[in-house]
């Protein structure tokens, strides 16, 4: 081999490491380089932004020291309500409580209680219809109460045909006081002569015909239950 030769590929060799290790160099002080900057300015903006943040929670001092004010929203306002007027109630009279009854007083229909009692239902001819009227004093004290034949009228009706009444052609006194004791009853019979009565006292007076017949006993106030019998 020719020495020239060798000689020259050993200095183009030689060159190009050189070329190469100046290129390696350069690129570690660019690397150097960068990473600095990146060091510097990281931790930098770090704290800038930190600062930035913290500025921004820290209260203002000069808001720190004024009064807090709770604001408290107004109600909402609605036009005034104008009370309605009732109109006064006049007062009144109150209501004295009844006088206590002293004995001896006419009987009222509330102390009263009236009733009558046929003693039979079914009557053959000839036989008299009975019946049994008693009044009671239910009141606290004694009472007196008319019971004549006209105040405490018994009356036969048959449908609606009015047939007799203790009432129709009394003479003399009809007027008959009588005292009545709390809870003793006053009791009376009355018979029935089965013939028909009326306005006309001079007229004759015709027999009631078989039949179903009803009795009841009336009173200012008072009445009592129907008396059913039958006359044959």
């Amino acid at each position: 081999m020719d020495p020239d030769t060798f000689r020259s590929d050993i200095g183009a060799d030689i060159y190009w490491r050189r070329r190469m290790a100046a290129l390696v160099g350069v690129l570690v002080v660019v690397a150097v380089v960068a990473w600095a900057c990146s060091s510097t300015s990281g931790p930098q903006d770090a704290r800038e932004k930190g600062t930035s943040a913290a500025e921004k929670d820290a209260p203002d001092p000069l808001l720190a020291i004024l009064p807090t004010v709770t604001v408290i929203p107004s109600p909402s306002v609605s036009p005034p309500i104008s009370p309605s007027v009732s109109p006064i109630p006049e007062p009144r009279e109150s209501k004295a409580a009844p006088r206590p009854r002293r004995p001896g007083e006419a009987c009222t229909s509330p102390q009263l209680v009236l009733s009558m009692e046929g003693q039979g239902t079914v009557y053959p001819p000839g036989i008299r219809p009975r019946f049994i009227l008693t009044l009671v004093n239910v009141g606290k004290v004694m009472c007196t109460t008319d019971v004549g034949p006209r105040t405490m009228e018994v009356r036969i009706t048959s449908g609606d045909d009015r047939v007799w009444s203790s009432s129709d052609c009394v003479s003399g006194e009809t007027e008959n006081i009588r005292k009545l004791d709390r809870g003793i009853p006053y009791v009376r019979e009355l018979v029935w002569d089965r013939r028909r009565s009326g306005n006309d006292c001079t007229a004759d007076r015709t027999a009631a015909r078989p039949g179903t017949y009803v009795a009841v006993v009336h009173a200012p106030g008072l009445r009592s239950r129907k008396a059913v019998f039958h006359l044959r």
